[in-house]
C-alpha cells in the first residue's frame, strides 16, 4: 500500500508525473511566517509560483471543486494543500481534510507546510488521512535561517531574530521526525538562495534522509520581495546541488513550483478553467431551485 501510494503521487515520483495529476486546494490563506522570498499580494492568471491564488475557497466550496474535476479528469490521484498561506495555521484546512476524506477516499491527502506548527498538528493529520507530507526546511542553522525569515507568529507572539529563528528551525525538525514515526511519507523542499544557504543544504539532506524522509526537492529562489535583488540561480547551479545532495535522498528535478489552486498534471495550472467550470454549476443549481 505504501509503494502504491507513493506510485501514485506526481510529487514524490517522477514516473507518476505524467500519468497522475494532483488538485490543490486554496482554503489557507493564513500565514504564521514571513520569508523574505514571499510575497503573495499580486496574483495573475497565467503565473505560476506558490503562495499565488486567484481566489480562495471554503472547505465545502473546495469539495465541489474536488468533486466537479475529478469528475473530468481521472488522472486525479491527490488532493493538496499548499496555501496560499500555511495550512496549519488555518481551521479551514482540518475541516476540509475531514470531509475530503469521506467523500474522496481513493485520492491521496498531502499537505505542505513551513513546519512551525507541525509537532502540534500530527495527531490531527493522522487523524484526518493525510499520507504525505511536505516540509519546507532552508536551513539547520538558526544563524542562517535568522537571514531567511523576517518573523514568526506562534502562542499568539510575533517573534523576530534569533529567537524566532531557533523556534521555526527546531519544530521543523521535530515534526519532521514525528511525520514519519506517524507513518506519513515526508518530502522535504528547499529553496537554494545564492550567498545565503548554499553550504547547509547539503546538511539539511542527510539529517531529513537519517530522520527517514522520503524525497528532496532543491528549488530555485524566485527573486521577489526582500530578496528580489538576489540572483536566481542558474540550472547548473540546481543540478549540481541535487547532485550533492542525491546520496542522502531521492531528488524530484521535475517540480513546477505550483501555485496554491494548480489542478491537473504538473504544469498544469487550471484556476480560470475551474472558475469558469465552478460559476456555470452555481448557474445551473439556481437556475434549478427556480424551476
Amino acid at each position: 500500500m505504501e509503494h502504491e501510494i507513493l506510485q501514485r503521487h506526481p510529487c514524490f515520483s517522477r514516473a507518476a508525473h505524467h500519468k497522475f495529476g494532483r488538485l490543490h486546494m486554496p482554503i489557507a490563506p493564513a500565514c504564521n511566517i514571513q520569508c523574505k522570498y514571499c510575497i503573495r499580494k499580486f496574483d495573475c492568471a497565467n503565473e505560476s509560483r506558490p503562495g499565488v491564488s486567484s481566489r480562495v475557497l471554503s472547505p465545502y466550496e473546495a469539495l465541489d471543486r474536488v468533486g466537479a474535476l475529478t469528475g473530468r479528469d481521472q488522472r486525479i490521484s491527490v488532493i493538496g494543500i499548499a496555501g496560499p498561506g500555511d495550512p496549519l495555521a488555518n481551521r479551514a484546512t482540518f475541516d476540509f481534510l475531514r470531509m475530503a476524506n469521506r467523500e474522496f477516499p481513493e485520492l491521496i491527502l498531502c499537505l505542505s507546510t513551513n513546519g512551525l506548527m507541525l509537532p502540534e498538528s500530527i495527531d490531527r493529520l493522522v487523524e484526518s488521512g493525510v499520507k504525505t507530507l511536505t516540509v519546507t526546511i532552508n536551513a539547520v542553522d538558526p544563524v542562517t535561517a535568522e537571514g531567511i525569515y523576517s518573523w514568526v507568529r506562534y502562542g499568539g507572539e510575533t517573534l523576530s531574530g534569533a529567537e524566532a529563528a531557533e523556534l521555526l528551525v527546531g519544530n521543523q525538525w521535530k515534526g519532521l521526525a514525528m511525520a514519519v514515526a506517524a507513518g506519513m511519507h515526508v518530502k522535504v523542499n528547499t529553496i537554494l538562495i545564492p550567498g545565503v544557504n548554499e553550504a547547509e543544504i547539503p546538511l539539511i539532506a542527510e539529517r531529513a534522509g537519517v530522520l527517514g524522509a522520503t524525497t528532496m526537492n532543491v528549488m530555485s529562489l524566485i527573486p521577489q520581495a526582500e530578496f528580489a535583488d538576489v540572483r536566481k540561480p542558474s540550472t547548473q547551479e540546481i543540478a549540481a546541488m541535487r547532485a550533492d545532495c542525491s546520496p542522502y535522498l531521492d531528488m524530484m528535478s521535475h517540480c513546477r513550483q505550483c501555485r496554491a489552486d494548480a489542478a491537473g498534471l504538473l504544469g498544469e495550472d487550471k484556476d480560470m478553467e475551474m472558475e469558469a467550470l465552478l460559476a456555470k454549476i452555481g448557474e445551473e443549481y439556481e437556475e434549478s431551485v427556480v424551476c
